[in-house]
């Protein structure tokens, strides 16, 4: 579960007590003060506890011992590879953090897949907003964000200068809309010639091509980002917890 940028209480308590797990103030295989303790410390309510040590425990940062309590695991292996998800990234951070260049911003006709991740009628239209990011002087990835053209109205994703904010945050103010998952698909594939000059690689170095379905809580798609980086220049790392 990703949090706000500006936190309601129980996303301030997380983050709280997350940085008490790093600092080593509550040490794995500690046990975790009790929601009465943490409701008098932090001046919250009950709700605010539960839902706090509800997301703690999903991401991994404790768990519930039956008829114990709640003990501290540490830092996830989650929480370090979490930010390194580009399609994720994309979404949550600001375009100004990431120098490049907008190459196309216009209502175009869907590819096959994309479609079919918007569950939208083939060769239909939607809006697409493709940057290509620079890294260290050089292209780095190239990035599509693809959403419906009614999604698109009265945004600034038409502008050709960069988002000074997120596009989950942007069009949750303008729009909105709130993002409760992404399903994720990775592909590999040879690049086209417009993409082997875009992105300076060689014809015969195939792409990772990462696609993330943005959804709602009901499911209902509402964007699809889609993120194309060289093989010979980026690889995906992943972490989940053994349960």
């Amino acid at each position: 579960m990703s949090l706000e940028s500006v936190p309601p209480k129980y996303a301030q308590l997380v983050q709280a007590l997350q940085r008490r797990i790093e600092s080593g103030t509550y040490p794995p295989g500690s046990m975790l003060p009790s929601e009465h303790q943490l409701i008098q410390e932090f001046s919250v309510s009950r709700p605010t506890v539960v839902a706090a040590l509800r997301v703690l425990r999903e991401q991994g940062w404790i768990e519930s011992q039956q008829g114990k309590g709640r003990f501290v695991r540490g830092r996830p292996a989650m929480a370090t590879v979490e930010s390194n998800r580009p399609g994720q990234a994309y979404l949550t951070s600001p375009e100004t953090d990431a120098p490049g260049e907008l190459v196309e911003a216009a209502a175009v006709a869907l590819p096959n897949r994309v479609a079919v991740l918007l569950e939208a009628e083939p060769k239909g239209k939607a809006f697409l907003r493709r940057r290509l990011v620079v890294r260290e002087g050089e292209p780095s990835e190239l990035v599509s964000l693809w959403l419906p053209l009614e999604l698109s109205e009265g945004t600034d994703l038409t502008s050709g200068e960069p988002l000074p904010q997120g596009i989950r945050q942007h069009l949750r103010s303008r729009k909105g809309v709130r993002f409760d998952h992404i399903v994720e698909q990775i592909t590999a594939r040879m690049p086209t010639a417009a993409e082997a000059k875009q992105l300076g690689m060689p014809k015969n170095v195939p792409l990772l091509a990462v696609f993330g379905a943005v959804r709602d809580a009901s499911g209902r798609p509402l964007v699809v980002v889609e993120v194309l980086l060289p093989a010979d220049r980026h690889e995906l790392e992943d972490a989940y917890p053994v349960r």
